[in-house]
């Protein structure tokens, strides 16, 4: 039976969806090497809504991937590059007096945009970062006096350095809990980095004014996008008619409860936690061709959910316990819960 808390299944994904879903993959290969999980997570964030926190060194190619998915998808888009020298009006906007009608005139920020990159974020005063809550939240932008709805969709892409680098602000737990999910990036297997560096070796030279210029990757993406706004709304509709059963919203709820009552944990996991997980877990559904839901996205979905919005107690660190040692551990003895409700991992 379908449970009251979801939209009944559809029985196909749409075709015109699927279709998308590969042209945006497709293209996205031809400029970044790999990195299939980081662009499900991209594309996840797109057909929810959600926002999505970018995490690892410099030059794994972050601020590259959102600049092929904003070429790909007809979709406006801006880059905001986070400094400590940045204020709130340099994103948001401001009030400006125009001094020929000695009036004030709203100028409004990068913000108003639907697919927001917001560089290196963790660089700019936590005034800065505090800055972007309502716009994330609640959709909408306060000048002055007056309340601005933002584009839609809305989504804000962020990039973060590891905190343990020179010149970063660790985020706020209330700015990490706005992002749906938290994916940490990791360097590229042997193959994939000697085929980065073969496509690097070719990108070639090209002539401007009376002079040369090296090609890079950001030069070689291709202009036209593969799919329009009506696309994606289509594929966000059919996000909501991915089924979710009640055994599995009750996983959740176990799974994200334990991150509470665990004696190492002193921050555990908000009800947003438990949200994203089931957004996520549809929208991937979507990408991989369901039309319902299985404890494998869970799994699959779990630390990019869950482990932004932990904080272990200070004895736990000092023990050399890890968020992500400890999410795998309670995963770990949930991992059984499945098959005795009849579910099978994937």
């Amino acid at each position: 039976m379908v449970s009251s808390h979801t939209d009944s299944p559809a029985p196909e994904i749409p075709a015109g969806t699927a279709e998308f879903i590969r042209r945006i993959r497709e293209r996205i290969a031809t400029v970044v090497v790999g990195q299939d999980i980081v662009v499900e997570r991209l594309l996840i964030a797109l057909f929810t809504s959600g926002h999505l926190l970018l995490q690892g060194v410099p030059g794994l190619a972050k601020t590259l991937l959102v600049s092929v998915l904003a070429k790909t998808i007809e979709l406006g888009f801006k880059r905001v590059q986070f400094t400590v020298d940045l204020l709130p009006g340099d994103i948001l906007g401001s009030e400006i007096l125009d001094q020929r009608t000695n009036e004030f005139r709203t100028h409004r920020g990068p913000i108003f945009t639907n697919l927001l990159l917001a560089d290196e974020i963790n660089r700019a005063a936590p005034k800065v970062q505090s800055a972007l809550l309502e716009a994330m939240q609640e959709r909408k932008v306060t000048i002055g006096n007056v309340t601005y709805p933002l584009p839609a969709p809305f989504v804000v892409i962020a990039t973060q350095n590891p905190i343990e680098q020179s010149g970063t602000f660790e985020l706020p737990e209330a700015q990490l809990d706005r992002f749906l999910l938290c994916h940490r990036f990791h360097y590229p297997e042997r193959e994939e980095e000697k085929e980065i560096l073969r496509r690097n070796v070719n990108l070639g030279v090209r002539r401007e004014d009376k002079g040369a210029v090296a090609n890079s990757e950001f030069d070689v993406l291709a202009q036209e996008p593969v799919g329009s706004t009506d696309d994606l709304v289509q594929a966000m509709e059919a996000v909501h008619h991915i089924h979710v059963s009640e055994t599995f919203i009750d996983h959740v709820v176990s799974l994200v409860n334990r991150t509470r009552e665990h004696p190492a944990v002193e921050l555990g996991c908000s009800p947003r936690a438990g949200i994203a997980l089931i957004k996520a877990s549809r929208a991937r559904a979507l990408i991989h061709g369901r039309t319902y839901v299985v404890p494998g996205d869970l799994f699959a979905l779990a630390e990019d959910a869950m482990l932004h919005r932990m904080r272990l107690t200070y004895e736990a660190l000092a023990e050399g316990y890890t968020g992500a040692d400890l999410l795998k551990s309670l995963l770990h003895e949930f991992g059984d819960a499945p098959h005795r409700n009849g579910y099978v991992k994937v």
